[in-house]
């Protein structure tokens, strides 16, 4: 048995939190590392109302991506999953709950996670 199939050599689970107020609102972000990858949830309430994941393929230059649960017609979390997916090159997960009142924050919110990306990149 090879030690990635026995257990050996996995680092385990680490979680990182850190929050930002972006346009009058804050924003939660709460991240899994993963082997091989990583979770991200997004909010400013505690709930899991969707979650897409996104991984590179060596078929095509942009990741694939799917929705796993929740409404088909916010494109946030796949969205924001494969871009992260096409940065990281990893396996990534994303559940995305904020309105999506504000393309703006949208915005916001996605540069606040590639700053921490690079301020804090073992923690991804």
């Amino acid at each position: 048995m090879s030690a990635a199939q026995d257990g050996a050599g996995f680092d385990g689970i680490s979680v990182h939190n850190f929050s930002e107020k972006i346009l009058e609102q804050v924003v939660h972000f709460h991240v899994m590392k993963l082997s091989g990858g990583f979770f991200l949830w997004v909010g400013s309430t505690p709930a899991l109302s969707n979650l897409a994941v996104s991984m590179s393929s060596r078929y095509d230059s942009m990741p694939l991506s799917t929705l796993v649960m929740g409404d088909p017609s916010n494109t946030a979390p796949n969205s924001l999953s494969q871009r992260l997916a096409k940065k990281t090159k990893k396996q990534v997960f994303v559940s995305y709950s904020l309105p999506m009142t504000d393309s703006n924050l949208s915005l916001l919110v996605e540069n606040r996670i590639k700053k921490e990306l690079e301020l804090h990149p073992e923690h991804f």
